[in-house]
């Protein structure tokens, strides 16, 4: 059985609702639903696409998700056997379904869209959902991971498997997929993770002014966030659900345009650092300032090729999270996150920045006077800053490819303490390695200037802060 449904989109339903319905009715003995959709697609005409079933209720909704693929794919299917990757395979419950049409851009005249829905009642397996393994590598230390990246159940050509094999290359202990809007991915990355490499669960909540990445959450998480309070109903449903929520790239082309919730994380550095982190840098820092304690993470945001790539610039772990953890797990990911036990650093084989105070670790509170010690390695030549709520506290040259510094504040600081190595010996030779990597592209990316490469500090390695409390 075919329907067909012909709508003209407006920037008056976009403006109502950035989500719009078509309802389609799935009778009893359904097995498979195939949905195909066409517009004038045009740089002011981008319609995103997905699917709910009767599950579906008024935001925030804890069911009836049956998959989106945003503006990747116009069409999918739906069966109790299998879905298109993005989309959620299982039981066909009667009743009345949507197509849900993202509308992301529409032109002054508004689209003309049409969607085919095509049922089958074809007998047919229902397949389960992968079951979530719990893989644990004994020993404490300092592990390596990326946060942030992409498979073809989103926007990335690559498959899971295809990024599995990037991250083992890379040297990883662990990486979090988050896919836009789906969490689908579970499909190959819950059989998948082992003690060699923890898939830590993760999705990306992609609206059109703001992006923001759940941790730990098994579940699917509404993403149709339509008014800026609603940025507390996404970090209230995540902290329900056991999971942690971080902000990501607040900078240009997709700062964070929410009111700001109760984030447990912050995506300070996001892909190389030129892509603007400083920008992000700057908005954690005044947060900080604040009062607020949010810990520092990074991602790559790598959207997977369909071929495995060679290591660079632009590359998975491009930047890296590195946390103190007592044993590699997903619990153990996790908690340090939470807790700001790491730092961020350039890549898998970036500087090693730890700081302590008065003995105590990095996400730790402590009391003056203050007594601040940090381990660099790999950055011989470049400068260490330590940083406070007021600023730059004092610089220290890194002497030495292991080096140890020290300083005393006996008047304490300004909320909190951390650190970040700036390149000085580096730079040079980080320049002409970014340089060469966007000369491929055919000009510099990201609307970047020269003068964003002369005149811009680049950070190698940037620490979670340890905060001062008051006696």
């Amino acid at each position: 059985m075919t329907q067909i449904v012909r709508v003209n989109v407006t920037r008056a339903d976009q403006a109502k609702n950035p989500y719009f319905y078509i309802p389609v009715t799935v009778p009893a003995g359904t097995t498979r639903v195939d949905v195909t959709l066409a517009y004038p697609k045009a740089d002011d005409c981008v319609i995103d696409l997905g699917m709910f079933d009767p599950g579906m209720t008024a935001y925030p909704s804890e069911g009836g998700f049956r998959g989106w693929s945003g503006g990747f794919r116009d069409r999918f299917h739906v069966a109790t056997d299998s879905a298109t990757p993005g989309y959620v395979h299982g039981p066909m419950p009667a009743g009345e379904w949507n197509v849900i049409l993202g509308l992301y851009k529409v032109p002054a005249d508004g689209a003309e869209v049409t969607v085919t829905v095509e049922l089958d009642s074809a007998e047919r397996p229902t397949n389960p959902q992968p079951e979530r393994t719990f893989p644990v590598r004994a020993g404490d230390g300092w592990y390596r991971g990326d946060l942030h990246c992409h498979t073809f159940h989103s926007d990335a050509a690559g498959s899971p498997e295809t990024l599995h094999k990037a991250a083992l290359q890379a040297g990883l202990d662990f990486l979090a997929i988050a896919d836009h809007n789906t969490i689908t991915q579970r499909r190959y990355f819950h059989p998948a993770s082992s003690p060699d490499l923890v898939f830590v669960r993760g999705m990306e909540v992609t609206t059109a002014v703001g992006h923001a990445n759940v941790y730990g959450v098994d579940e699917w998480i509404d993403f149709r966030m339509t008014r800026p309070s609603d940025a507390h109903v996404l970090a209230d449903m995540v902290h329900r659900k056991g999971g942690l929520l971080s902000i990501n790239h607040d900078k240009p082309t997709i700062p964070w345009d929410y009111e700001f919730p109760a984030a447990d994380c912050q995506e300070v550095w996001q892909s190389t650092w030129m892509a603007w982190n400083w920008v992000s840098l700057a908005r954690w820092q005044e947060r900080l300032a604040s009062g607020l304690r949010i810990s520092a993470i990074g991602g790559s945001d790598f959207h997977q090729p369909a071929k495995l790539q060679p290591e660079g610039p632009l590359a998975l772990a491009r930047p890296t999270t590195v946390l103190w953890l007592p044993e590699l797990s997903e619990d153990a990911v996790l908690a340090a996150m939470q807790a700001g036990r790491g730092y961020v650093t350039e890549g898998p084989k970036g500087p090693h920045l730890e700081i302590t105070v008065n003995g105590q670790p990095m996400g730790a509170a402590v009391t003056a006077p203050l007594h601040c010690e940090a381990i660099v390695r790999g950055a011989r030549g470049d400068v260490l800053q330590w940083i406070d709520a007021r600023g730059t506290i004092t610089e220290q040259e890194i002497t030495s490819g292991d080096w140890r510094g020290e300083l005393a504040l006996l008047d304490g600081a300004e909320k909190f303490v951390r650190a970040e190595i700036i390149a000085k010996a580096s730079r040079p030779w980080l320049i002409e390695e970014f340089t060469k990597a966007a000369s491929e592209r055919g000009e510099l990316p990201w609307q970047l200037k020269g003068s964003h490469l002369t005149d811009e500090p680049i950070r190698r390695a940037i620490s979670n802060p340890i905060y001062i409390d008051q006696d």
